[in-house]
Formats: C-alpha cells, structure tokens, sequence
C-alpha cells in the first residue's frame, strides 16, 4: 500500500520531515565530536625558602628583644636574672607586626605558611631533653593530688565554656591544655594530636600568654592580701600561672622558699603533658569516628610524642651524655632544650606571618573570655584545695 504524502519523500515512500522527527527517539546514535586539548604542564610549586629567611628573620629579632636588659624582658630577683616574656611569644607578635603593618607580596606570606607544621614535631622531641620525669615524686603526696585535681577541672572548663560560648571546639581545648600544663609548649605539643589549624593555635597561644602574663604580675599581690605562706603561695602559682618563666617571676618575687616549690610544683605539671596527650588522643578519637566499630589504639600517638617520651626518660635517667671540648664543656640537655626553644621561636614567626588582626580580631573575644573563665576557675580552685589539704 503505497502512502499518500506532499514533499520530498526517502527512498522507503516516509516523508522526509518525519524521517527527521525520529531524531528525538532514543536510540538515534550521533556521533560525537571530541574536542583534543594540548597537555597542560603542572604548575611548578613555589619555593618554601623566602618564607623561611623571613621566618628566620624576624626570629633573630625577637631574640634581641627577649634580651633587652630592662623590665618586663629582664627581671632581677633574689633567684638571679630572669626572663618571662619568652623569645617565641616575642617572635609571634612581631610576626604579627611584620605581616600587618608591612605591605608585603602575598606568596612571600604563603610561602612560610607550612613551616609550622614541619618545625613544631622537632621542637616537641627535643622539649623532653629539659624535662626531669622524676619531678613527680618530689612534690608529695598532697601537692600532687592538688597538681591532677587542677589539671582536669582546667580541661573540663576550657572545653565546657568553649562549648557554652561557641567558640571553636579544638581552639578550647588547646586553651584547656595551655592553661593546664604549661602555656605555648603544651598548645604546639596538643595541636597536632587533635588536627588543629593554625587559627586555633592563634588564638589559644594569645590568649594563655596574655593571661599568664597578667596572672604573673597579680598573683603575689593577691597573695599578700589573702596573706598566703611561702608553701600555699608556691603551690598556688605552680598550679595556676600558665608557663614556666611566668611562675618562676612570680614566685621567687614572693619569696625564696614559695619560688622553689613553685619550680618543683611546675616542673610536675609539665610531666604530666606526656600522660595528657595519650588521654587526650583516645578522647578525641572516639568524639572524631563515634560510629566506627574499631579504633586503631597504636595510631593515636604521633611519632613525635614518642620521641619527646624516650628524650625526657633518657634525661630522666641521666643518659644524655656531656660533650667536652677544647674550649669548654657542654650538657647535651641544654643544648637539645636551647634547639628547642629556637625553632618553637621560628614556627611562632612564621605563624604570626599569617594573622590577619582584623580577621583575628572578630573571633578573638570568645577566646579570651573562655581563657579569663577557665584561668579563674584554676585559681579558685587551686586556692580552695590548698585551704583544705594544706
């Protein structure tokens, strides 16, 4: 039957038109036009070193600052000179200044960007050659219950209150562990452990060393006021004062007795840093893989915690050798404690070649209202105990 149609048709008698209408049906195969584009090559990644001269830099700086011989950088007491304002948090703040007061070319300031996160793990490792693990037995009993009673009701606040005022929850709880232990060192030791940014770092080592400073010159006052003995007082600020220059400023200005139990009292809370990072590393894994049926327990540590253990048990047990010269003779702790406190400086530069202030400045306020918080709950407290048990 032949079919009726007007127009053009195809050879099998079908219009043209409805020939072409069949093109919108699946299954009308087209041939596809492949569009070939030249290899591209791969960006080749800028150099880290600029960053790192100017890293370098400003840490040469700090250190001349941290040794001007006039207070608050030097300080003379019955215990000899002192210095509390420490190199790293002097390099912090002029990296701060460099970056926001210099108009510097934006991969200059991202070229220093990782030296933190590779510096920081040395700094830690080489941290325990100046710590003595046997400090713990030496403080006594009630001294020691006071030092673990502090350190957790420290933590729990800190992250409580970063909880209550939504401040970020890995910034509190490197707050917790600054005001806990021991200031800026513990902060870069926690860090890593807990994937914290560099933001969070930022704002934990500002506000505990604000705090710690201003604790540094309050506390033997308020002590005079509540008319402290030389143990309450020394007890009171290695509890409570956030590093270890900042307790020795203060206590040794209260007396020589309360200064060496203040040492005694701190060099404690700074071995209890090991066993907090191990707590804190199960903690935070069970928060991050609630939900996971296994928990690789051998993966929590890092390796720098690891390094900072066996360096501190082997100071500890007087393994670390002497190194004698012709034109002098040198401990190999203090030179490993020296290297340490060197490159924290230069991570703390480069960090501070980061901050924004104006950035800085919008988030910093929860930070400091949750470090003021938890600093004087410590106090109180420290002091309470100290009543009661001593």
């Amino acid at each position: 039957m032949a079919l009726s149609h007007t127009g053009p048709a195809s050879n099998y008698g079908i219009p043209l038109e409805a020939l072409r209408s069949l093109d919108c049906m699946e299954g009308v195969y087209t041939r596809p036009v492949a569009e070939i584009k030249p290899p591209q090559a791969r960006p080749v990644p800028a150099s880290p070193l600029p960053g790192y001269v100017l890293a370098l830099g400003v840490t040469g700086v700090a250190h001349l600052i941290h040794y001007l011989p006039f207070p608050p950088f030097r300080v003379t007491g019955l215990s000899g000179v002192r210095y509390p304002l420490s190199a790293a948090i002097i390099a912090m703040v002029a990296g701060m200044a460099v970056r926001n007061l210099v108009r510097l070319p934006a991969n200059l300031i991202e070229s220093a960007r990782g030296m933190p996160r590779r510096v920081i793990p040395v700094s830690i490792v080489l941290t325990g050659a100046g710590l003595n693990l046997a400090a713990i037995a030496a403080i006594g009993v009630h001294a020691l219950v006071i030092t673990l009673a502090c350190l957790t009701v420290a933590m729990a606040s800190s992250i409580w209150l970063g909880t209550v005022t939504g401040l970020f929850r890995k910034t509190a709880i490197l707050i917790g562990a600054g005001t806990a232990i021991c200031g800026t060192s513990a902060i870069v030791a926690v860090a890593p452990l807990i994937q914290a940014e560099d933001q969070d770092m930022l704002l934990a080592i500002g506000t505990v060393n604000i705090l710690g400073l201003i604790f540094m010159f309050a506390m033997p006052l308020l002590g005079s006021l509540l008319n402290l003995s030389d143990q309450a007082f020394g007890v009171w600020a290695g509890t409570s004062i956030h590093a270890v220059p900042q307790v020795l400023a203060a206590a040794f200005s209260y007396s020589q007795p309360a200064g060496v139990l203040a040492t005694l009292v701190k060099l404690c809370r700074v071995a209890l840093l090991a066993p907090l990072i191990f707590v804190l590393g199960i903690w935070h894994s069970r928060q991050a893989g609630a939900g996971q049926t296994q928990i690789h327990y051998g993966r929590l540590v890092p390796a720098f915690v690891w390094g900072f253990l066996v360096v501190a048990s082997l100071n500890t047990a007087q393994l670390l050798p002497v190194l004698q010269f012709r034109f002098g003779t040198y401990s190999t702790s203090n030179l490993l404690t020296n290297a340490s406190e060197l490159l924290l400086a230069l991570s703390m530069a480069a960090m501070g070649l980061e901050v924004n202030i104006v950035q800085f400045s919008k988030v910093g306020g929860r930070a400091m209202l949750v470090g003021t918080l938890s600093g004087l709950i410590l106090l109180a407290t420290s002091l309470l105990l100290i009543r009661l048990y001593l």
